[in-house]
């Protein structure tokens, strides 16, 4: 049996934006529909503190998404950021839905970086203003990168500002991002500076404690909060939790991993019903999203196997119909094919 291998490269070939927003959107709501399986994420420590190896199982079934079984497999070292390294490396392994056989190994670290920002781009599309155009990005990495091309395809975003704590970083991102897409984009001395007036608010860093204050926050704003996906870390502090209408991936994951929200609960200053939605039922008109223009919206992301997976098919399906990958075999019995 042949198993198809797609790289980083092919990856970003066969997965637009646009398109895997839209993924995104589907694949919430069969997971809001329960056509889909997603258990927690399991994590080994890597020796010396250097880092962890995630598992994240799953898989899609019912009708409105070709079946996915599968997992990822990610090794996570913070030390890699400002490095030629991604902190997120891996494969996203898909199995034959009816016999179990391996149909595609594919890279896992473009993925990620494009599905979790298209994620952030439902999430912006369903809660920011209809007027937003002022976009602050906390971080200067692989994620940021992919969430600007986000924030731009769901918004009319004609001003960004970016902050990250190295300054070579954010210069060299606001440089190539504003010869990319055209647009004037900032690199600015401090966090507060950064999403001052700012309409949308993205956090894409490796922080363990806050860099996001609540009182700098605008009224009006959307948060897509992103870097922190443990329950010993978080992005924002307590404030800019509490005064936000919270929506989620996952209530279980939330729940289970969140820094973000667990600690603010913690403190006694929050309590599960914190948690207005998931994005899946948000997506699905099941929930109540913003309510008013002033108010401030937050979208905490930890990730799901199950938008790893679905992008996965998707890519593999496309990668057959143009001859993209290459095909090795694993296992000793006649290539079958699908």
């Amino acid at each position: 049996m042949s198993a198809l291998v797609i790289s980083q490269q092919q990856v970003r070939q066969l997965l637009p934006m646009a398109d895997c927003i839209e993924l995104m959107a589907k694949t919430l709501e069969v997971l809001d529909r329960d056509e889909a399986f997603n258990p927690l994420r399991w994590a080994m420590p890597i020796p010396e503190g250097l880092g962890i190896l995630g598992l994240m199982p799953g898989s899609v079934s019912g009708t409105s998404l070709p079946p996915a079984v599968g997992l990822k497999v990610v090794s996570i070292f913070p030390r890699n950021h400002g490095t030629a390294y991604d902190s997120h490396q891996g494969v996203v392994m898909l199995f034959d839905p009816e016999r179990g056989y391996p149909i595609a190994i594919i890279d896992a670290s473009e993925i990620t970086a494009i599905r979790t920002a298209a994620v952030s781009g439902l999430a912006t599309r369903l809660l920011a203003r209809e007027d937003a155009s002022d976009l602050a990005i906390l971080g200067s990495g692989v994620q940021a990168r992919t969430h600007l091309e986000a924030m731009l395809a769901v918004r009319g975003i004609d001003r960004v500002r970016v902050w990250s704590p190295n300054l070579d970083h954010r210069r060299a991102f606001a440089q190539s991002q504003a010869a990319r897409y055209g647009i004037p984009v900032e690199a600015v001395e401090s966090a507060a500076e950064a999403v001052a007036g700012a309409d949308v608010i993205c956090t894409t860093t490796a922080a363990r404690e806050p860099i996001l204050g609540g009182e700098w926050i605008a009224p009006g704003a959307h948060i897509n909060a992103v870097g922190s996906s443990v329950k010993t870390a978080r992005e924002l502090d307590t404030a800019a939790v509490v005064n936000a209408r919270l929506f989620v991936d996952r209530r279980e994951s939330t729940l289970n991993e969140s820094g973000d929200f667990l600690i603010p609960k913690q403190e006694g200053v929050i309590d599960d019903d914190h948690i207005l939605g998931e994005l899946g039922e948000l997506s699905a008109g099941h929930v109540v999203g913003r309510q008013t223009p002033e108010e401030i919206t937050l979208f905490k992301s930890l990730g799901l196997a199950v938008e790893d997976l679905t992008a996965a098919r998707l890519i593999y399906d496309r990668a057959r119909a143009q001859g993209i990958g290459t095909a090795v075999t694993i296992g000793d019995l006649p290539d079958v094919g699908d």
